[in-house]
């Protein structure tokens, strides 16, 4: 699988692709922004025209379900597709059976990481689908990850992916509520973060996002319109397994109410910013 088609070039995709071009892939690409790459294509079906394998990282569902719709005229029997895209179940469904229609393979594949992790081929890859075929492309994907995680059958991959979101958007909110009441009641800033992220609730992300947010730096990893189309997706998943999910709820209506206020492109840390005096 040599030659490889990337749709959507932004802060992941456009990053994937420098490391699949520096390990030797033939790479094709598209974005709907024009960026005058090497082999940028004008339309996603002449990206996809000559590729074994595509990889998708596009924004959202509608994105997702548009592009596709115009790069499956180009695809030719046999491709693989790899979704890499956060989207919600039905969507993933869709592109499974749209690329089964056409005679091509389809592997659910989102991700976690961002900026630095995608540009330090350091990744986490959670995979849906037949898990031989999966094996096949390991070494692709080894060359923007670190890993990968078989989650099951198509769409258990996406699942996982808005299910780790979900935890994500409800830490960060937490993080917030946390810091203001520590500042509010005399608690140095500083003091109180490195005790959060000594203490038993500390975590990666807490290590990565409260510096940061102490320093007002909300340049974006995460942005907050994209998780905060994420916990809607999770909340859709809730209703059809008539589950009440209360916490990622609140958090979805702070983060829809912050991206009407203009933080929409900022990191989704900006939670933090609810809280400024």
């Amino acid at each position: 699988m040599e030659k490889v088609a990337v749709l959507g070039l932004g802060i992941v995709g456009s990053r994937v692709r420098s490391r699949l071009l520096d390990a030797g892939y033939s790479v094709s690409c598209w974005s709907r922004t024009v960026r005058g790459l090497e082999a940028e294509k004008d339309s996603p079906e002449a990206a996809v025209a000559d590729a074994d394998l595509v990889s998708i990282y596009l924004k959202d569902v509608p994105m997702v379900r548009e592009v596709f719709a115009r790069a499956k005229a180009g695809l030719k029997k046999g491709t693989l597709v790899m979704n890499h895209s956060t989207i919600d179940l039905p969507t993933t469904l869709w592109l499974a059976e749209q690329c089964a229609a056409k005679g091509c393979d389809f592997i659910d594949a989102p991700f976690t990481g961002s900026k630095d992790a995608s540009a330090a081929g350091q990744l986490l890859y959670y995979t849906g689908g037949d898990e031989d075929l999966v094996g096949k492309v390991s070494e692709f994907l080894a060359v923007s990850s670190k890993g990968r995680i078989h989650c099951g059958e198509i769409g258990t991959a996406t699942v996982t992916k808005l299910g780790t979101n979900l935890i994500s958007a409800c830490t960060v909110q937490a993080m917030s509520e946390a810091l203001v009441i520590a500042k509010r009641h005399g608690v140095k800033p500083e003091v109180f973060t490195e005790a959060a992220i000594k203490n038993g609730s500390g975590s990666p992300l807490m290590a990565m996002k409260y510096p940061g947010m102490l320093a007002g730096d909300f340049e974006p990893h995460f942005t907050m319109a994209n998780m905060w189309k994420d916990s809607c997706y999770a909340l859709a998943l809730a209703e059809s397994a008539g589950v009440e999910l209360p916490a990622i709820a609140a958090v979805s209506a702070r983060m829809g109410e912050m991206c009407d206020q203009g933080s929409a492109d900022e990191d989704f840390s900006a939670l933090v910013k609810a809280y400024e005096d």
